[in-house]
């Protein structure tokens, strides 16, 4: 333990970066636990969605989602969600994917959700991008 000590008060900088770097992790995990949505990778967001009772929006603009979405994803833009009608408040009721291009759009979208009162809601991790990239179908429209 004293050399533990003896190091940081030779290495101060070293040691500000290691609890930084600490620091930074602890919140990157309680920030994640508290947001009200889970991410899943394509893999996990299958058997949810295969379970039918998941609806897919997809927050994608219209140009990406006519290149390729999950099937039955619905495209709803994210400006949408800031003004909810009817069915958004009806869709909030049940359990929810988000997905968009590449996975940056969809977490801002999935608070707006829990902010409506889902409770259960989760992005997809990667977007379509990495849907596609795992070899999972598409549909175009």
């Amino acid at each position: 333990m004293q050399q533990l000590i003896e190091f940081a008060g030779n290495h101060a900088f070293l040691s500000g970066a290691v609890v930084a770097v600490f620091l930074a992790l602890v919140w990157s995990e309680f920030s994640q636990r508290t947001r009200g949505f889970a991410e899943l990778t394509p893999a996990q967001a299958v058997p949810l969605i295969n379970r039918g009772d998941t609806v897919v929006i997809d927050v994608s603009s219209s140009a990406d989602f006519a290149k390729g979405h999950v099937v039955n994803a619905r495209n709803i833009k994210p400006s949408r969600l800031a003004k909810p009608d009817d069915e958004l408040l009806k869709l909030a009721q049940k359990s929810i994917l988000v997905t968009c291009k590449n996975g940056q759009a969809s977490p801002a979208a999935a608070a707006a959700l829990v902010k409506l009162g889902a409770r259960q809601v989760a992005v997809l991790k990667g977007g379509m991008m990495q849907w596609i990239a795992d070899n999972y179908p598409v549909t175009r429209s």
